[in-house]
């Protein structure tokens, strides 16, 4: 029955983001599919509650996927 129910059911990939003060300072966590809105929030790797209230290690953050600009030229040509 879970096979059945994991062939039908989308799996949404859920993503970790932390929120940072303006000294850079982790002063929450969320976990969601989207990013959230509003000033601060950045994706990290994983969640620490060590975190909290300290700098947030630059190892932490996610870096950003870039579009593969080759692959939209093909398309426009």
């Amino acid at each position: 029955m879970r096979l059945l129910k994991s062939l039908f059911m989308s799996h949404t990939r859920h993503r970790q983001f932390a929120l940072l003060d303006a000294k850079g300072h982790c002063l929450a966590f969320k976990q969601c599919s989207l990013p959230p809105v509003g000033e601060g929030w950045v994706e990290v790797t994983e969640t620490r509650l060590c975190w909290m209230h300290r700098p947030l290690p630059a190892s932490a953050r996610v870096r950003p996927q870039v579009a593969h600009a080759h692959s939209r030229q093909a398309l426009a040509s």
